[in-house]
């Protein structure tokens, strides 16, 4: 594949997938922080903070997660190099906390 080309795809999806974590992430903290039937115009501060609090913890899971699948990754690569050039294929020793 052209170069060029792929480093559109790698932007198109990327683009997608944050597009989707926003929607997911928008659905479940207003789905948690905001009342089926809304009695005022404008959000409560108890509903305000609870979204507030809501949309940092999905960010940050989100920051983990991506972090972790990375490290996964790259333990995957390595792997795979040492398996190709005939070397052995110990598993990777386990991070701290995990």
């Amino acid at each position: 594949m052209d170069p060029l080309k792929a480093q559109q795809l790698a932007a198109e999806l990327e683009v997608e997938m944050m597009a989707d974590m926003y929607n997911r992430m928008t659905s479940a903290c207003h789905r948690k922080c905001v009342p089926p039937h809304y009695r005022e115009a404008e959000l409560s501060k108890g509903e305000a903070v609870c979204l507030d609090r809501c949309v940092a913890k999905y960010l940050d899971v989100h920051e983990r997660l991506g972090r972790r699948l990375t490290e996964l990754s790259m333990q995957d690569e390595e792997l795979m190099k040492r398996v190709q050039q005939g070397g052995p294929a110990a598993s990777p020793t386990p991070t701290a906390g995990h």
